[in-house]
């Protein structure tokens, strides 16, 4: 499902990239300072998948500080039943890869843009996760925290006269904190890195 979504999320970025030579030809004077938005990588949610169904829901709040600067909260929810650390190829979502259960997260992340040139920014996100691991019988095992780190380049392209916006991105995450992962789970994720590399990011929002 994984590969799936990110074929799709990499369609949407190659569309949005062609359209921004038009978006940035004239002076931006439609400058709004708070938006609300979240990810089109939820669409993933509609991908039939009985082993391993995401879940997935985002909700971004933001605030310019400047037309360079930009902060917002980030909101989310989802599930997991993979090792974060495996990168893109076979070993993915495998079978024999997976934990013997899966985790369910609630995340209240903080982030912030820079943008340099025109619509390019890089970002840096601090998210902290409070986790809850299941057996494969749904079963609670107990509780759990990550501190992610990400680390995001991106475009953002402005669309009707910059009341939406869509931002393509890819992006570096790391988890430098980690905290009360079951045993048989931590089996399963020392096989891999403690980082996932080419993360693609599709954001989407509206400004007010």
């Amino acid at each position: 499902m994984q590969k799936k979504i990110l074929l799709f999320a990499l369609t949407l970025m190659m569309a949005s990239i062609l359209q921004v030579n038009a978006q940035y030809a004239k002076q931006d004077s439609t400058y709004k300072k708070y938006f609300v938005g979240s990810t089109f990588l939820m669409l993933g949610n509609f991908i039939p998948n009985d082993r391993n169904p995401p879940h997935f829901i985002q909700l971004n709040v933001g605030y310019r500080i400047t037309p360079k600067d930009v902060v917002f909260l980030e909101l989310k929810r989802s599930r997991f039943a993979y090792p974060l650390g495996i990168p893109w190829g076979k070993s993915f979502d495998a079978p024999g890869e997976n934990y013997p259960g899966h985790v369910r997260q609630n995340v209240i992340g903080l982030a912030y843009n820079r943008f340099w040139w025109k619509g390019l920014y890089t970002a840096v996100h601090a998210m902290n996760a409070f986790q809850r691991y299941y057996d494969e019988d749904n079963k609670k095992i107990t509780n759990g925290f990550t501190l992610f780190m990400t680390y995001r380049l991106g475009y953002q392209v402005k669309l009707f006269k910059n009341r939406f916006f869509i931002e393509p991105s890819i992006g570096l995450t790391h988890w430098p904190i980690k905290t009360n992962t079951p045993q048989p789970f931590e089996e399963k994720e020392s096989k891999w890195p403690k980082y996932f590399g080419f993360e693609p990011g599709l954001h989407f929002g509206f400004n007010f």
